[in-house]
């Protein structure tokens, strides 16, 4: 049996009912965002974001902030962001959508989210 670490073992105890493999319980299980490396070589991490719109009928609307760090990790550089993914009626509703994404999709959205940025860049820089 492979050895496993005492400490890793009480926390894995204390969440088994949490599944690391979508956001919101990546977020509970390990007390962090997760962190990519975005098609451009960057690092990234992730933040949930919920607004407060003018909609009625979905006065929430949600999306995903991803601060690019600097390559050696010590502060951030920059950030993308996605467009509006979840409209809700509350804020702990669009919380919770944003928060049932699995890591693959979030880094589906961090590469959609870099390739407008760049097509962005791109625009301006013509």
């Amino acid at each position: 049996m492979p050895h496993q670490d005492p400490d890793h073992q009480l926390e894995t105890k204390r969440t088994k009912n949490t599944d690391d493999s979508t956001l919101g319980g990546y977020l509970r299980l390990h007390s962090r965002p997760p962190a990519f490396e975005g098609s451009d070589r960057h690092p990234y991490t992730v933040s949930i974001e919920v607004e407060q719109t003018g909609n009625l009928r979905a006065p929430y609307s949600g999306y995903l902030v991803f601060p690019k760090w600097a390559e050696t990790g010590v502060g951030i550089v920059g950030h993308v962001e996605t467009s509006i993914l979840v409209e809700a009626r509350t804020a702990p509703q669009a919380t919770q959508a944003l928060e049932s994404l699995t890591l693959y999709e979030v880094k589906d959205q961090l590469e959609k989210a870099i390739i407008r940025q760049s097509e962005l860049r791109t625009e301006e820089d013509s």
